[in-house]
């Protein structure tokens, strides 16, 4: 089975499988075709963190395709610029480019297919052209005027003679095409086995041409960036030649019977966990799936577990175990009240007092390009966002695989948008801008700090059942992604759906806290429910003091998952924006 946010993906996948490969091997193949056919949601310049099941190890493990800040990246530096908040795009913002590393150590490590064939599809699609999606055709049209007037190397790419791609056209981009051809060349001539082939990819982008052309492009170029100023970028050679993927062991947390795994805390991810402490607590099952009374409780834990994630959360010496357990949380516990939270409530575990950054004013900010921020538009399929000012939003993709013998992987690539980053010309793919994550006040735990992560909001998640694996699952949607995420995990769990019940059921979720995503806005107290939700719930929940802002009815979540159960394979994908895929045999 292979579920995805993109119907080519899902297809390559299974194609890898059909053809022997094994389910690390088919979700590299559609993780490099997402790149291709999702541009305007990740890129080859962007991460990927990844959770895998390995039938042979019989464990779950953490693959960490996430880059880190470059050696000169300090807050003195953007002092230095007069700046006090990353800009959310262009070249300042960029991290060590991670997706490619954190596929490849995959794929050395439990795939067995070759380099070129996991490519493949990925440099047809890029040679010879993908279907325009409606939304990356309006990404483009979007910052049409400044790909033309800012950044020309972008224009060239993504404006083929002129125009806007129509959305249904063919498009290519040649040049990313080649760029991985000249991969696998010199990958296989360096080496005539697998292991060296992949070993001698990683040094061709972290130390040959792709490092080279990066490197080069920062320091020789200054482009016009969210700040409304040009800069360079702050990325060399050396800060690609000096990072690797790496794998880590997985946070767990044990909830009705299920084990649920996340990233570390470098990541969002543990804010699920925490969320599932909290609401072990409470009888959900009495209250009824989505009445007033759970939406009201999963709600205000998820205030709580995000301002937690605000205070404690980055790439440093976090007391996760302590936000994990259960004396710290039947504490918090009792902040759930019977009305709805305005504040931002971090806990103090072990006694340490909670650290908050120095937010902006809480408020509307209608033009504010980030994921979160003031939202009157449904964010659940990846539209476009830009303001007036030329600043961009970007969004992320999702895919998950399980295999004939039982291997599962959950993995949520992003960054490297299209818009988010000028084109580097002799590579056709532009750098992230992850580190518009990253806080310039000292003494924070996602202060900036050079070789750090930044703390992303990507999170996939991974769930044993009895002890036994069985769902591999996640979302786009950047600080969504751990209330969508969890809000069909409880619905599986607590309202009985099968998977795709739980993905179609109605979503919502909290603006709350502070937005990941430049310029930080929040929102207090706002709730976003899709108007599906009963009317009498949606009326209660105002009483309670929500302030309810009812969506689209199919426009929040972007869910996909498999499942192992019993005998069979399972899977589901979304059917908002009509893009997702899943399919299996």
């Amino acid at each position: 089975m292979v579920a995805s946010t993109h119907w080519l993906a899902s297809a390559t996948g299974m194609g890898v499988l059909e053809r022997g490969g094994n389910a690390f091997d088919a979700a590299v193949a559609a993780g490099f075709v997402l790149q291709v056919a999702e541009p305007h949601l990740n890129g080859p310049g962007g991460e990927v963190p990844i959770l895998l099941w390995s039938e042979a190890d019989q464990k779950v493990s953490t693959v960490c395709g996430q880059g880190v800040a470059p050696a000169a990246a300090t807050i003195e530096r953007f002092t230095e610029l007069g700046l006090d908040i990353v800009p959310g795009t262009g070249l300042l913002a960029a991290t060590v480019p991670g997706a490619f590393g954190g596929w490849m150590l995959m794929l050395e490590r439990w795939g067995t297919w070759s380099l070129a064939d996991v490519l493949a599809p990925a440099i047809h699609y890029a040679e010879h052209g993908v279907p325009v999606l409606e939304r990356v055709s309006a990404t483009i049209e979007a910052v049409r005027e400044l790909f033309t007037e800012d950044w020309p190397t972008s224009a060239a790419t993504w404006l083929p003679g002129g125009n806007v791609p129509d959305a249904g056209s063919k498009f290519a981009n040649p040049v990313l095409a080649a760029t991985y051809r000249r991969v696998v060349a010199e990958a296989e001539a360096a080496s005539s086995t697998r292991e060296g082939q992949l070993a001698a990819a990683r040094k061709a982008w972290y130390e040959g041409f792709v490092a080279e052309a990066i490197a080069e492009f920062c320091a020789r170029t200054a482009w016009r960036d969210s700040s409304g100023e040009a800069h360079g970028g702050l990325l060399t050679g050396d800060d690609l030649a000096r990072w690797s993927a790496s794998v880590e062991e997985p946070l767990a947390l044990d909830y009705h019977g299920h084990t649920v795994y996340k990233t570390g805390p470098w990541g969002q991810g543990p804010v699920f966990l925490q969320q599932l402490a909290l609401l072990r607590g409470f009888d959900l099952d009495a209250m009824g799936y989505l009445s007033a009374d759970y939406v009201h409780t999963v709600t205000e834990a998820a205030k709580l577990a995000f301002a937690d994630r605000e205070a404690w959360y980055g790439d440093t010496d976090v007391p996760i175990s302590d936000l994990l357990g259960e004396g710290y949380n039947a504490e918090r516990r009792t902040l759930v009240g019977p009305e709805a939270s305005l504040e931002l409530r971090p806990g103090a575990p072990g006694g340490r007092p909670p650290r908050l950054p120095d937010f902006p004013e809480p408020g509307t900010t209608s033009d504010a390009p980030g994921i979160s921020g003031a939202r009157r538009a449904p964010q659940g399929v990846g539209e476009p966002t830009v303001a007036r000012d030329g600043r961009v939003k970007g969004d992320t993709c999702h895919l998950d695989v399980v295999d004939r013998h039982g291997n599962m992987v959950s993995a949520t690539p992003s960054g490297g948008w299209l818009q988010s980053s000028p084109t580097i010309p002799e590579l056709g793919f532009c750098l992230g801008t992850r580190a518009q994550m990253f806080w310039l006040q000292e003494g924070l735990a996602a202060s900036l700090r050079p070789g750090t992560r930044p703390r992303t909001t990507l999170s996939p998640s991974f769930a044993l059942r009895d002890g036994q694996p069985w769902l591999a699952f996640g979302t786009p949607g950047g600080d969504q992604q751990d209330q969508w995420s969890l809000n069909f995990f409880l619905a599986v769990v607590h309202g009985r759906l099968n998977l795709q019940e739980a993905i179609d059921a109605p979503m919502f979720h909290s603006e709350h806290f502070p937005s990941s995503f430049f310029p930080r806005g929040s929102r207090p107290g706002v709730l976003h429910a899709e108007d599906r939700i009963d009317a009498g719930v949606l009326a209660e929940l105002r009483r309670r003091g929500h302030e309810v802002e009812t969506q689209d009815p199919w426009s929040l979540g972007r869910l996909s998952a498999v499942a192992r159960d019993g005998a069979f394979l399972k899977a589901a994908a979304n059917p908002r924006g009509a893009q997702g895929y899943a399919v299996g045999r």
